[in-house]
């Protein structure tokens, strides 16, 4: 299969992605103005007939005082990762980027290679001898996944450690998500635990109401949220980093990026940002204050998020990221705990791969990384 690849105007490789049942919302074009500390481009891959089978959104990060550059396709390309020959999509994309500059190239193939039912992370949560979720036996394992790792390993990429090279843009390798395709509301509502069945009920008997937000709520939505970063001890982005991928997603397409807010007398107690792109739907940021609690509005607004993904015909409801620690005295174990109420199931990726382009300088990279 020859393959041959060049860069691509923003309209073909939204077209692209339009064409797919879903893709990344990191490998949209618009997340490039989202990123805006990044230079970048979009690369598409062509077959013999000159059809356009596959893109890719590459950032690059310039190092400081040399013209040479990280590139970076965060949860991309979006090409046929499972395709026989994959050398022959990647060699092209190696040497144009090399062309370009960059020095190492890293990426993130979309590939799902281990699945965990909840049941299933329950009863390792319970057990003393499981300590991560690669502790208990997977429900669902993707062999082509492994085939994938194999080729890339040979081809010379490197994978990257847990936590990735330190950018603040290195992707959660763990993630939590709820099939939505072919199952219905009732379905999915029943296999949320006691817990969050009884906090859904508990909200609505108080009044809670969940509303949706435009652009003029994204202050609002900032004090909560920077209310969050100080008590779980986090760096908050700043209210511009908001307002511009509010505008850059849905100056895409204006049904990109929502915002939410649960509100209980006329208090707006949490409030989240969703993404969705074709059937994949994402709770991508969340906040809420330190009053309120009892009312449960966080559960309330999740059940409300859900509920409109499920309308928009979405295959899933994608929670993010999660730790692969089961040990409760992580300070990661609640946010485990309150996803696997949904009764949904933990996904494990590929993982982030590393090219280095110039060895010289790409260990450089990786010291300059670890001492920050």
């Amino acid at each position: 299969m020859s393959l041959t690849l060049r860069t691509i105007s923003r309209e073909q490789h939204l077209a692209y992605i339009q064409s797919l049942p879903s893709a990344s919302h990191m490998q949209v074009p618009a997340w490039a103005d989202v990123k805006a500390e990044w230079r970048s481009e979009s690369l598409g891959w062509f077959d013999k007939s000159g059809e356009l089978v596959g893109a890719g959104l590459v950032l690059y990060r310039q190092l400081p005082k040399i013209k040479r550059y990280l590139a970076y396709l965060p949860e991309g390309p979006v090409i046929n990762w499972f395709s026989p020959n994959l050398n022959d999509w990647l060699e092209p994309m190696l040497a144009h980027l090399k062309h370009q500059g960059a020095f190492s190239v890293k990426m993130g193939p979309p590939v799902i290679i281990r699945r965990w039912e909840a049941t299933s992370i329950k009863a390792g949560i319970q057990n003393p001898d499981v300590k991560r979720l690669r502790d208990i036996e997977a429900d669902f394992i993707e062999p082509r996944a492994f085939e994938v790792a194999d080729k890339l390993r040979r081809m010379g990429w490197q994978q990257g450690e847990d936590g990735g090279a330190g950018f603040g843009d290195v992707q959660p390798r763990y993630v939590y998500q709820v099939p939505l395709a072919n199952r219905s509301l009732e379905e999915v509502h029943k296999n949320f635990n006691q817990l969050w069945r009884r906090n859904i009920k508990k909200a609505e008997k108080a009044g809670v109401e969940v509303v949706q937000g435009g652009y003029q709520d994204l202050e609002e939505w900032q004090r909560l949220y920077e209310i969050t970063a100080v008590r779980d001890h986090f760096r908050p982005r700043p209210l511009s980093y908001f307002q511009r991928m509010w505008t850059a997603l849905n100056t895409e397409d204006p049904n990109r990026m929502r915002l939410y807010f649960a509100r209980h007398d006329g208090v707006n107690l949490s409030a989240a940002t969703m993404l969705i792109v074709g059937g994949h739907v994402w709770y991508s940021y969340g906040a809420s204050d330190n009053i309120g609690r009892e009312v449960r509005p966080s559960n309330a607004m999740q059940w409300r998020m859900l509920r409109d993904a499920y309308a928009l015909g979405a295959t899933v409801y994608d929670l993010r990221g999660i730790s692969d620690s089961l040990d409760e005295t992580d300070h990661l174990f609640g946010l485990i705990q309150f996803k696997v109420g949904t009764g949904g199931q933990a996904a494990e990726y590929l993982g982030e791969w590393d090219f280095p382009l110039n060895k010289l300088l790409h260990k450089a990279l990786d010291i300059y990384m670890s001492r920050r």
